[in-house]
C-alpha cells in the first residue's frame, strides 16, 4: 500500500511541476504580438538576464519553492544560452539579418534557425533549412552562409583562432 501512495503522491508533484512550468513559460514568454510565437534564442537571453537583473535589484531574500524553480530554471536556461551565438547579437544585428533574409525563400522557422545557429558550412545549412537540395542552389547556399557570417557576429575568440589557422595554412602552401 504505501508503495501505491509513494507513486500517487510522485505523480501529483510531477502534474504540479508540469503545471508550474507551463504557467512559467505562459506567463514570462508573452509577447505583445498575440500572433508572434516565435522567440529567437537573443530575445531569450535578453528576457532572462533583465530578470535576472531586476531581481537583484529587488533585494528580496525570502523565497518560496515555486521562486526557487524559477530560480533555477532561469539559472539552467541561462547557463546554456550563453555558451550560443545569441550572447554576442544585438537588438540591430537581429534587425539587419532579418532583412538581409527577405531575399531569400526561407520560412520564418527556418530563418529563426540560421539566427539561432549560426551556420558556418553549407552541411549546417542543409541541415536547418528543409528540403535544401531541392529548394537551394550552391550559389543560393554561398550567399547564405556569406549573409550570416557578415551580419552575425560569432564567438570573437573562435574567430581569431580561425583567422590565426588560414594564416598558418597560407604560409604552409608558400
Amino acid at each position: 500500500m504505501k508503495t501505491n501512495a509513494c507513486v500517487s503522491s510522485l505523480a501529483e508533484v510531477s502534474l504540479e511541476s508540469a503545471k508550474w512550468k507551463l504557467k512559467f513559460i505562459s506567463a514570462y514568454f508573452r509577447r505583445k504580438d498575440a500572433n508572434a510565437a516565435l522567440l529567437s534564442n537573443f530575445e531569450v537571453f535578453q528576457l532572462l538576464t533583465d530578470l535576472k537583473q531586476q531581481r537583484k535589484e529587488s533585494g528580496k531574500n525570502k523565497q518560496s519553492s515555486g521562486q526557487q524553480n524559477l530560480n533555477t530554471i532561469m539559472y539552467e536556461t541561462l547557463k546554456y544560452i550563453s555558451k550560443t551565438p545569441c550572447r554576442y547579437q544585438s537588438p540591430e544585428t537581429v534587425r539587419d539579418f532579418l532583412v538581409a533574409m527577405k531575399g531569400h525563400k526561407l520560412t520564418k522557422a527556418e530563418k529563426l534557425q540560421l539566427l539561432n545557429h549560426r551556420p558556418v558550412t553549407a552541411v549546417e545549412i542543409q541541415l536547418m533549412v528543409e528540403e535544401s537540395e531541392e529548394r537551394l542552389t550552391e550559389e543560393q547556399i554561398e550567399s547564405l552562409l556569406q549573409t550570416v557570417t557578415s551580419i552575425l557576429p560569432g564567438d570573437p575568440e573562435e574567430q581569431q583562432r580561425d583567422s590565426a589557422m588560414a594564416t598558418e595554412d597560407k604560409g604552409d602552401q608558400a
